[in-house]
């Protein structure tokens, strides 16, 4: 049992669990929206990779054809999107490795972090969808709503129930591979630096230097998961964009070689840092609340009430 300023909370407990959907919701929307500006140029680049050709000259592009407030637009997309995406798929995570770590007791670790990701990834990218569809046309149609008050009635009217989960699947396709690969190396680098460069245990450690391991572990996470979602990340924003009806047809378009290459080094150059902010805006949000930083086995109930 942790303890904060007189609190008590229990680990796998509902409240563990709340704590954890809340401060994924607000790490996942504030960190995403600080960075809205390269996510509306990376959508661009990838929509007209043309005209938007480089980090820079696309940032001059934009600022010079529609003004600074082009690179906010969508931003309601990205607090309240990846906000309510950020709850589901942390708070999901943490509730699924319990689960699975009870009924795959045999299975390696790698395994129950795999499908536990996987398992909350598919809720959070339906959470996600809407809002997903709403942002990629507002930051590259720039005459399509201002943002999702008046977006959502626009797409509804025009492509009906329908045009909000057209990129589903695409999208299942981009995050799936990320969130696995990313809790998973977040758990495995969190494993290594204890193990290996600090040779202590979590529990000997201080808070700051948790949190320096959360940071760590993080980027790594963000760095490998980027790579690997590179691909469907470049489908989903042809698909939002009508630039094609399928993904076959996106995939045919876009290019093989494309496919990976297409705004990779503006991705790498700000999911690394987004994820790692993310994951220490959440730790930090659970160590307040009186629970451990993220990572390591999960602890029954018992063994924590018998550690404090």
């Amino acid at each position: 049992m942790m303890r904060v300023e007189g609190r008590a909370y229990q680990e796998l407990s509902p409240s563990y669990y709340g704590i954890c959907t809340v401060g994924g919701m607000l790490s996942a929307g504030t960190i995403h929206l600080a960075i809205t500006p390269l996510d509306v140029l990376k959508v661009n680049m990838q929509v007209n990779p043309i005209k938007y050709n480089s980090i820079t000259s696309g940032l001059n592009t934009l600022w010079k054809e529609q003004g600074p407030s082009a690179l906010w637009r969508g931003w309601s997309g990205k607090l309240f999107g990846y906000g309510v995406q950020g709850g589901c798929k942390f708070g999901l995570y943490e509730y699924f490795k319990k689960v699975y770590s009870d009924v795959l007791v045999d299975q390696n670790r790698s395994v129950i972090f795999f499908v536990s990701s996987a398992s909350a990834q598919v809720f959070a990218d339906v959470a996600l969808c809407p809002f997903e569809a709403v942002k990629v046309r507002v930051q590259t149609q720039p005459h399509f709503a201002k943002g999702l008050a008046d977006g959502f009635p626009k797409l509804y009217a025009t492509e009906g129930l329908s045009g909000f989960y057209k990129g589903l699947f695409p999208l299942w396709g981009r995050n799936l591979p990320f969130s696995m690969t990313m809790f998973s190396t977040f758990e495995h680098s969190i494993d290594f630096i204890y193990d290996n460069v600090i040779q202590k245990k979590k529990e000997d450690c201080s808070v700051a230097q948790q949190l320096g391991v959360t940071c760590l572990a993080g980027y790594a996470a963000g760095a490998f998961g980027t790579l690997i979602s590179n691909p469907a990340d470049n489908i989903v924003s042809s698909l939002y964009n009508k630039n094609a009806e399928n993904v076959l047809q996106a995939a045919k378009n876009i290019g093989f070689a494309n496919l990976f290459t297409r705004s990779l080094p503006l991705r790498i150059t700000f999911v690394g840092p987004v994820v790692t902010l993310q994951w220490l805006f959440y730790d930090t949000i659970k160590v307040l609340s009186g629970f451990p930083t993220s990572g390591g086995p999960v602890r029954h109930i018992e063994e924590a009430d018998r550690s404090a």
